[in-house]
């Protein structure tokens, strides 16, 4: 075994963990199984609770309503009994006592009315007896039973409870409420139904957990099966990206966060290429532009070497040329090496409050003679002060790259200006020049790194400073761009936000 190979053995394998359908499957069937158990805890464990707040609202209606027509009419044998208000009271309400069992007593215990309307045909209240042929007799209703219930609500006021019939299990919601002339009314209702509902769902409920579940679980598989696709689709194109197909595309569907994602990750793909282009590009022209200035320093220090001999007016004009290639080749790596440091952030950035228009004519001054060597004119307008936050030396280096990219670009008449005007508190600094324009397809990527418009081909540089100045501007914050027509020149600009106001401070120690 070679020792990749050994090595490659030993490589521990990376833990196994649930794929995300598989966590999502996961996730569906146990809130499908979450909901099942609220089904059964509601439907067989709590639903008789729930019946039974029912019923006691419908019994306390029923105690209410005729308690009202009671107290208003009066019982028959008491003072002031209205027979026409009682009856017309009670023909309104009669419709509360279906399923019920219902008594009135006076204050002496002396029932008065009584209607039976039981679904079962018993009242356990005022229970009936058994009488020849096997048929029962009316309810007891003065039972001993009922005399002691009524004397039980004319004594405590109301009265509540369920009572069951040990013999055959029936149970029934009893509640009574004392009269203002001191009788009581008694109603009952059955609460047999509810154990013949809640058996009914308990032999029911463990066929609809099953099928409600197998459902689910199919659904669920479904689900993440549909919802899983673009994201896999997702992953395998990353993995031809990886591998440098630059051309995967994903297939955006609908209109949802997936969708959106889909497109960024084409849009991505696409700047990636496009990036990973202009790095080739790059690295042929700075390779081209690194192999020329080397051969001449090359050849001219042969020169040197083996032909010129004493003639010391050729030798300076030959080490004159290999210094100006030694000089040339510094800057190209330099300008690499400040790309690298800017765009990092390698190197931070110290703001200071200073006066923009002053920085700008200090820059100027320095291109004041290479401007009159080359019979170019450099107008300066900077007049007003205009106080920024910002590093000072990070916005000179982008100054000095306009106005060199400008000076690259001049045009016939020689035009350069530099000018910063006042703008919202803070200031505008713009550099334009009358050459030869940049074409409309070139100008939303002029600011890129690597990249050299075609005008500009053969031309020497490597096309990094306009993307330095992109560096610089876009750590601080600044707005800026370039506006530019074929044939009538190019101007760049950035905008600084004001210094933030301050008391004058005393005096520095």
């Amino acid at each position: 075994m070679t020792p990749q190979k050994e090595h490659a053995a030993k490589r521990p394998r990376p833990p196994r963990s649930w794929g995300m359908r598989a966590k999502l499957m996961g996730f569906i069937v146990l809130m499908v199984a979450v909901l099942l158990g609220l089904v059964w805890f509601l439907g067989v464990r709590s639903l008789g609770t729930f019946y039974e707040v029912g019923v006691r609202r419908e019994l306390t209606r029923t105690l209410n309503a005729f308690s009202t027509v009671l107290d208003k009419a009066g019982l028959p044998g008491e003072a002031g009994y209205d027979d026409a208000a009682l009856l017309e009271g009670l023909e309104e309400n009669t419709g509360l006592l279906a399923g019920k069992c219902f008594e009135v007593a006076d204050a002496s215990g002396r029932l008065v009315l009584h209607f039976h309307a039981l679904q079962t045909g018993e009242c356990l209240i005022h229970p009936s007896y058994f009488q020849a042929f096997g048929e029962k007799s009316e309810p007891a209703w003065n039972s001993e039973y009922a005399q002691a219930l009524r004397a039980s609500v004319r004594q405590k006021g109301e009265v509540r409870f369920i009572l069951t019939d040990q013999t055959s299990a029936q149970r029934q919601m009893v509640m009574g409420q004392r009269l203002a002339g001191g009788g009581s009314v008694i109603v009952s209702t059955d609460l047999e139904r509810i154990e013949q509902a809640r058996g009914v769902i308990s032999m029911q409920l463990p066929v609809i957990a099953a099928v409600t579940l197998c459902a689910g679980i199919l659904g669920a598989f479904l689900f993440s099966r549909w919802f899983a696709r673009p994201i896999t689709e997702l992953s395998g194109a990353a993995r031809r990206v990886a591998k440098g197909d630059y051309s995967a595309r994903v297939t955006p569907r609908g209109h949802d966060e997936l969708a959106v994602l889909a497109q960024d990750f084409n849009t991505m793909t696409r700047e990636v290429a496009r990036s990973n282009e202009l790095q080739r590009d790059l690295l042929a022209n700075i390779s081209h532009d690194l192999r020329t200035p080397l051969t001449l320093i090359k050849g001219y220090a042969e020169t040197v070497r083996d032909l010129t001999g004493a003639d010391a007016e050729k030798r300076t004009a030959q080490m004159d040329v290999i210094i100006d290639e030694t000089d040339r080749l510094s800057g190209l790596v330099n300008s690499v090496l400040e790309l690298s440091k800017v765009s990092s952030g390698a190197e931070k950035l110290a703001p200071v409050r200073f006066d923009i228009a002053q920085l700008c004519e200090e820059v100027a001054e320095r291109y004041e003679d290479a401007c009159t060597k080359a019979g170019f004119h450099l107008t300066v307008q900077a007049d007003t002060p205009c106080d920024i936050m910002a590093d000072p030396e990070a916005l000179s280096r982008v100054v000095h790259n306009f106005l060199a990219n400008a000076m690259h670009h001049v045009g016939a008449d020689g035009y350069l200006a530099l000018r910063v005007l006042p703008k919202d508190g803070g200031a505008r600094v713009e550099v334009e020049d009358h050459g030869a324009g940049i074409p409309k397809e070139d100008l939303p990527y002029i600011f890129d790194k690597y990249y050299r418009s075609r005008a500009d081909a053969g031309k020497q540089g490597s096309g990094l400073g306009l993307s330095i100045c992109k560096a610089i501007l876009v750590r601080h914050g600044f707005a800026f761009g370039a506006q530019s027509e074929v044939g009538r020149g190019s101007l760049f600009w950035f905008e600084a936000p004001g210094a933030p106001k301050q008391e004058r401070q005393d005096k520095e120690q």
